[in-house]
């Protein structure tokens, strides 16, 4: 380990661990004065890590902190992305601890120690890596490129306001390289890059019935029911073989080689383990691919949530007036969210009976992205984790979507390394999120060397 990260271990954990109690949930506007004591508190830490022109800049939602250290304009430039805010902690009941107050323990796979709570993975401690790095970069006077921070509050709410922020501020914006820590790898002894992501359409029903909630004594039997048929419609956007049965939806869906398919289930996966982790008896997915491709190369369609009539505790016999779900869909790359939104509310309104009326509304989307591997931002990521980790690691397509990716391409022109250090064991999204102390330190040690490498390389080719 670095010598300066060695001394510093336990103050980095108990930055994070502070960092790790604030509550910085963007979905819930009980918490806004806790997204903006976070920004806050990142614009603070990146100061005395030695930052430049810090700022916490307004957009028309939360804000993005900034940070800059410019050593020489001559010099490529790399931005580095994360993102302050967490995803709500619910269910809190099935948390083994509180969610915002982070406990260390050890796992099976973290055997030297993991901290427990919302956002330590996802992506409050992979974005603090990356300010204890440039710390020990500037202590150590080792900073080999100019860098950049773009810190945003909005991420898992659909960063709606970043690219109207990042169109507004190219110019300060401006870099070589946007490099980002919120992917994972595949396991701790093998290091991956995230090459693909899949891309994002998210959206909301809501099936209308009566106008009022009725008795289902006096009128069950007669009125349909807007819970029934909700459950009925969603049944039908997945036939018997598991494929998505809305009309056009595999159109424009990109056809991987039998090669390259050959190459991705070369990975390391251990489907036992995977069934075991999860307790389930069997996968399932769209027939004729495997695991690694049912959750990378191919397009899915979720139900994320359902809702209706009276779920309090005891009996309500009500036949409700509506009932709602929001559906997700993950996409791969030539698939628009624009046009698979319009194809799903067309079909889904085909399928509704007439005793029923059907509101379909789009909430955020983000197109695929796919990261070549034969250019200077690539292989510094990979020349650094083949020196950190003593092996090359895996080039592979992440399920995951993060929307900004796409659009850091179209507005700065450069391409994003994913470069992750977390797992895809590490409940991100879901009760007892964690992160390894292991992997959290390792990504303090490794980022400094894809600066290295990356001036290096990026100097070869000037």
């Amino acid at each position: 380990m670095n010598q300066y990260v060695e001394d510093n271990k336990d103050r980095f954990l108990n930055e994070l661990v502070e960092l790790l109690k604030i509550p910085s949930i963007s979905a819930d506007k009980e918490y806004s004065d806790d997204v903006y004591e976070t920004a806050t508190f990142v614009a603070e830490r990146l100061v005395a890590a030695g930052a430049d022109e810090v700022e916490v800049m307004t957009t028309d939602g939360y804000p993005v902190v900034y940070g800059e250290k410019i050593i020489d304009p001559n010099l490529p430039t790399i931005l580095v992305y994360g993102h302050y805010d967490v995803q709500p902690p619910d269910p809190i009941e099935l948390w083994d601890s509180p969610p915002f107050e982070p406990v260390i323990k050890k796992t099976d796979l973290h055997p030297e120690g993991a901290i427990f709570a919302r956002g330590a993975c996802d992506d409050k401690g992979q974005m603090y890596m990356h300010v204890k790095a440039f710390e020990t970069m500037m202590q150590q006077e080792t900073l080999t490129c100019n860098v950049k921070f773009m810190i945003e509050g909005e991420e898992e709410i659909g960063s709606s306001n970043l690219e109207p922020f990042c169109k507004n501020n190219a110019e300060k914006l401006a870099c070589d390289v946007v490099l980002i820590s919120d992917t994972s790898i595949i396991a701790n002894d093998v290091p991956s890059i995230t090459t693909g992501l899949r891309g994002l359409a998210y959206l909301e029903v809501e099936i209308t019935g009566p106008n009022r909630d009725l008795h289902s004594g006096v009128y069950g039997g007669a009125v349909g029911n807007p819970i029934n048929v909700l459950s009925d419609m969603i049944g039908k956007l997945i036939d018997e073989n598991n494929k998505i049965t809305i009309p056009g939806f595999y159109d424009d869906v990109e056809v991987i080689s039998k090669e390259e398919r050959e190459k991705m289930n070369q990975a390391p996966f251990d489907l036992d383990y995977y069934q075991r982790d999860l307790d389930i008896n069997e996968v399932k997915g769209e027939d004729g691919y495997t695991t690694l491709e049912r959750t990378s190369i191919r397009p899915t369609l979720d139900v994320n949530g359902i809702w209706g009539g009276y779920i309090g505790e005891g009996a309500k016999t009500v036949l409700p007036s509506k009932a709602y779900a929001k559906i997700s869909m993950r996409l791969v790359p030539r698939q628009t969210p624009e046009k698979v939104y319009e194809l799903f509310t067309d079909y889904f309104n085909k399928l509704a009976p007439n005793s029923v009326k059907v509101k379909v509304t789009p909430h955020h989307g983000g197109v695929p992205a796919v990261t070549p591997t034969d250019t200077p931002e690539y292989k510094a990521a990979s020349m650094a984790m083949e020196e950190s980790y003593g092996r090359t690691p895996i080039p592979r397509r992440s399920g995951g979507s993060i929307p900004i990716v796409a659009m850091f391409e179209k507005v700065f022109g450069v391409k994003s390394v994913l470069m992750g250090f977390g797992l895809d064991s590490d409940a991100i999204h879901s009760p007892n999120e964690h992160y390894g102390l292991f992997n959290y330190y390792k990504g303090i040690e490794t980022i400094p060397l894809y600066f290295k490498y990356y001036a290096d390389l990026k100097s070869k080719t000037a």
